[in-house]
């Protein structure tokens, strides 16, 4: 990688450990100190969690589109100063609108800033040559919550809630803004040049409806997942019978499997088309719940984690290779958008759906409702496989 590319990854990585820490991570430090300081119930605060999923899930089509005609610079920097903005709006709240408000802007934010906004700039750069660096990033993004949950705690007991805020925004606005306008190229100088380079020399299928709603459910279904599990898995794991400081313990396993199959992916992925990653993905998630319902000894249930959290680790990968392995680079960022629409949706919706069946039939009922999901979809992967293989020799 040369030292420019090297450059651009780094930012972009940076960027993704500062907008997860500080926009999808930050309610879990920050509820308690709001919610004690505010006197808001707990519940008020989490909804503005699923509000910014929402607005997210709607605005990125159009993040999307505005990728594809201003590049990525534009939009990436954008969400620094929208993330600055949702800041400034939480530390000067002192009512729930306001605090709503900061949450309206976060979605906004998260849709040109996470994941999906950023592998449409790397397959807007690099063209159909964008795998190795969408999975260095997602590198990076696997220590937002480790980084991230400390500094904020940090903050909090030293300068308060509202003075972790103001900080976090003078970092996207003094740092990140700054990183992204200096070091992202151009769409005409730099974007254009790759992308047309690469669409010659990639060779892609031609969009197949049936194609892309299949890839679609499957990578819906796997977001649902992940926010649930995300949101309940200490609830999952007090029901098997540990304790809160056991449980938590337990699920710190996840973050260290998911950076580890992550880089496992890096290692080996060039060998073998994307779309073996997200069978891959599926599958171990699968296994992983599946494992977890089972009543086992305490090693089970880690060797379970650590399934699911290699699962997740690489589905983050496989969101933003597949696609372009699929259908090649032309409207990748266009693509990506649409599909990020129904995944985000699902990750707003789900964690309360499987709340009430907790609360009416308890996380056993739930886990294996979940395996069930986890189940059908590694039948939509294989035949996610075989229909890419019918049309593609070079799935092997």
């Amino acid at each position: 990688m040369k030292g420019r590319d090297r450059a651009l990854v780094t930012t972009l990585g940076l960027g993704q450990i500062l907008s997860w820490g500080t926009s999808f991570y930050l309610i879990a430090v920050l509820a308690g100190p709001v919610s004690r300081d505010l006197n808001w119930p707990l519940a008020w605060l989490v909804a503005g969690q699923s509000l910014a999923l929402v607005v997210a899930g709607v605005a990125s089509p159009y993040v999307g589109r505005w990728i594809e005609r201003s590049g990525g610079r534009v939009v990436l920097a954008a969400s620094s100063v929208l993330l600055a903005a949702a800041h400034v709006l939480i530390a000067t709240s002192s009512n729930i609108a306001l605090w709503y408000g900061a949450y309206f802007i976060f979605g906004l934010a998260m849709a040109c800033g996470l994941y999906d906004a950023a592998f449409s700039t790397l397959g807007q750069i690099f063209g159909a040559s964008a795998r190795r660096s969408i999975t260095n990033i997602t590198l990076f993004g696997g220590l937002a919550s480790t980084i991230c949950w400390p500094l904020t705690a940090f903050m909090v007991e030293n300068i308060g809630w509202r003075g972790a805020c103001l900080v976090y925004a003078a970092i996207h606005i003094g740092i990140m803004l700054p990183l992204h306008w200096r070091i992202l190229p151009p769409l005409a100088s730099g974007a254009d040049k790759a992308g047309i380079v690469a669409q010659k020399t990639a060779p892609a299928m031609t969009p197949s409806r049936g194609l892309y709603l299949l890839l679609s459910i499957m990578l819906t279904t796997a977001a649902a997942i992940a926010s649930v599990i995300s949101v309940h898995l200490i609830a999952i794991l007090e029901a098997r019978g540990l304790d809160l400081v056991m449980a938590v313990a337990l699920g710190a396993i996840f973050g260290p499997a998911q950076v580890g199959a992550r880089i496992v992916e890096l290692a080996l992925g060039r060998h073998y088309h994307p779309a073996w990653t997200l069978v891959a993905s599926v599958l171990l998630v699968c296994l992983g719940i599946a494992l977890l319902g089972l009543d086992g000894p305490f090693a089970l249930i880690a060797l379970a984690l650590v399934f699911y959290g290699a699962g997740n680790g690489i589905y983050s990968i496989a969101k933003g290779t597949v696609p372009l392995a699929l259908f090649g680079p032309h409207d990748y960022a266009r693509l990506m958008g649409r599909l990020a629409f129904p995944a985000l949706l699902a990750q707003a919706a789900a964690p309360p759906i499987v709340a009430l069946v907790i609360e009416a039939h308890g996380a056993g009922m739930a886990l294996n409702g979940l395996a069930l999901v986890a189940l059908l979809n590694c039948g939509a992967a294989i035949a996610l496989l075989a229909l890419t293989r019918a049309h593609r020799r070079d799935v092997i």
